[in-house]
């Protein structure tokens, strides 16, 4: 059990420790609507679903569209016009722009002109 835990204890370190930078954000100083996905995805890894949401809400729908997608293939759960995966990925879409929203209000939204 010990050595399980040093184990990922080590992983989620050097997952830190190799974050992959926004090109985005580096260009204009702005983050992106994807900016926050890898540490919520580390929160989520530690276990931590309130700071894993508040980082990046899409998370666990992502996680869990990726999952059906994965299935969808293997299976083959949806039917020929893919309503399921449409609508998941319209939901998914809409929290995305929803929460980049919200977050781009809450830091620009009381700026004076």
């Amino acid at each position: 059990m010990i050595s399980v835990s040093c184990s990922r204890l080590g992983f989620i370190h050097w997952l830190q420790g190799h974050l992959i930078p926004c090109p985005f954000k580096y260009l204009t100083g702005i983050d992106c609507p994807g900016c926050g996905f890898q540490r919520s995805v580390i929160a989520l890894i530690r276990g931590d679903l309130q700071k894993s949401f508040f980082l990046y809400p899409a998370t666990i729908p992502l996680i869990l569209f990726f999952i059906y997608g994965i299935a969808d293939v293997i299976f083959k759960l949806d039917n020929d016009k893919a309503v399921i995966k449409k609508t998941v990925f319209m939901i998914n879409g809409s929290i995305v722009l929803i929460s980049y929203v919200i977050k781009m209000w809450h830091l620009y939204g009381h700026v004076a002109y």
